[in-house]
């Protein structure tokens, strides 16, 4: 929404009061326009937050990427060899999820703090491009682009099933994918596939809703001054508030 105002009404965007931005794509855009000097109104980073990192990348993931599996391929997930590529917050959901129902799982991860968790996990690290060759599924959850490329797809057997849980529809490169003599099969276009192909939790989502809604009347409460034409992250006190409400209402989850 933010990049659709800039680029069509320039002249309405300067009228806005404040951005809250959920989105990793979102929030390399607002940097960028930051960094070149044309965001001209505060931007809240709820990407970032607890709220979104820990609960809905995490457990939003863990539980949608199998409903959107079972829903678009009908696969059986017990034995079956997947290859998760990225191991942060959505990695990790996904990883947990598909190991649970029976699945071998390896991890690609370039980050050695994140990769040294998906051992301490239980996983085993590979490259993808060692075992690409062997697996049912890969599950591009990077936020990168072009993770997945043609020298991927080549040695892919037939029938491998390709999605995407990261951003976008940049991280497997779609174009390559449209030669003919390729049968891989790419589920909701290489698109966020809970996105594009389930529904999600409505628990976690009420808990991420309620962030962004502290974030609007920050900024729309917030003095003069306070907050100048740049990205800033949701103030501490404001993060924990959703997670005291939510406590508040289930006093079964307390003893």
């Amino acid at each position: 929404m933010t990049h659709w105002i800039y680029k069509k009404y320039p002249h309405l965007f300067k009228k806005v009061k404040g951005i809250v931005e959920e989105s990793i794509t979102g929030i390399h855009r607002l940097h960028q326009l930051s960094k070149a000097g044309k965001l001209c109104v505060p931007a809240i980073n709820v990407n970032d937050s607890v709220t979104k990192q820990k609960f809905d990348n995490l457990y939003c993931c863990r539980e949608s990427i199998l409903d959107s599996l079972k829903k678009t391929t009908d696969i059986m997930f017990g034995g079956k060899q997947v290859a998760i590529c990225g191991y942060g917050e959505v990695g990790k959901g996904c990883s947990a999820a598909l190991k649970a129902m029976g699945s071998v799982v390896y991890v690609t991860e370039i980050d050695p703090i994140c990769a040294l968790q998906a051992c301490m996990d239980g996983f085993r690290l590979a490259k993808l491009g060692d075992v690409v060759r062997h697996v049912d599924m890969v599950i591009t959850c990077t936020g990168n682009k072009n993770v997945v490329v043609r020298e991927h797809m080549d040695l892919m057997k037939n029938g491998c099933v390709v999605c995407n849980m990261g951003r976008s529809n940049t991280e497997i490169d779609v174009n390559s994918l449209q030669a003919p003599e390729l049968r891989i099969v790419l589920l909701a276009e290489g698109r966020v596939l809970n996105l594009s192909s389930s529904t999600v939790p409505i628990y976690v989502l009420s808990i991420t809703a309620t962030t962004q809604a502290l974030a609007l009347i920050e900024l729309f409460n917030a003095p003069e001054g306070r907050y100048k034409q740049d990205v800033y992250l949701l103030p501490k006190k404001l993060e924990h508030l959703p997670f005291t409400f939510e406590l508040g209402k289930n006093s079964s989850m307390c003893l």
